[in-house]
């Protein structure tokens, strides 16, 4: 069972530009000391930031804004060429530093609440994902600590590919492999391996290697 979600409006908000409804689910990580600072912040009109939900490392529930309204959480930023991920999106921010794992509350919180946005919203898997995917180099949230794997297990999140081989460690074949999955921002090459390493290969290190074109091998899987 989840917990209820609580009300807790944020001013911070306003109308989806352009008609556009929700297709993208953006997680973040609040980077605060706790649940109810976070809260503070954004729900605060001088900070201009906000978000959809936020859920406590114990697991609770906060909603923020409404679905059908344009939360300020996403910021500059670009996923599969489209702009504006606001208003493209909702976001979900979690209770976390940045520097230690997700609690298990928080998880299965997030995992009922993803399933239930994503059958309202009618979004796919591959639709779910981190503010860092969206503005490489900029943000790095959810960060390395949070369990991807955990979500497309369950068919809550885009899984990674199967690998093809010894793959061909250029950068362009890279970039056009990213670009294919999502990863389209304007960025240099060592930013975009940076941040597809941070969703699928956290803990790698060094230059571009065979390896890092597993999670971008098999383009079907993000279809």
């Amino acid at each position: 069972m989840s917990p209820q979600t609580i009300p807790h409006p944020s001013p911070n908000f306003g109308p989806r530009r352009d008609g556009l409804t929700p297709h993208l689910i953006v997680l973040h990580y609040t980077a605060m000391e706790s649940a109810e600072a976070a809260l503070a912040r954004l729900c605060d009109p001088g900070a201009e930031v906000s978000a959809h939900y936020l859920i406590a490392g114990n697991g609770q529930v906060y909603q923020m804004v409404a679905e059908d309204q344009r939360a300020w959480h996403a910021g500059a930023g670009e996923w599969a060429g489209q702009d504006d991920i606001n208003s493209r999106s909702i976001g979900i921010e979690l209770d976390n530093r940045g520097d230690h794992p997700f609690s298990e509350p928080l998880m299965h919180s997030l995992e009922v609440l993803l399933r239930q946005i994503m059958r309202r919203h009618s979004i796919i898997a591959t639709g779910v994902i981190g503010h860092s995917d969206m503005a490489p180099g900029r943000k790095s949230d959810p960060g390395p600590h949070f369990d991807w794997a955990r979500l497309a297990r369950q068919g809550l999140a885009g899984r990674a590919g199967i690998d093809f081989g010894p793959g061909d460690p250029r950068p362009e074949t890279f970039r056009s492999l990213a670009q294919d999955v999502g990863f389209t921002s304007d960025v240099d090459d060592a930013t975009l391996l940076a941040a597809v390493r941070l969703r699928y290969r956290p803990y790698a290190t060094g230059p571009l290697c065979p390896d890092d074109y597993t999670p971008l091998g098999h383009t079907a899987l993000w279809t």
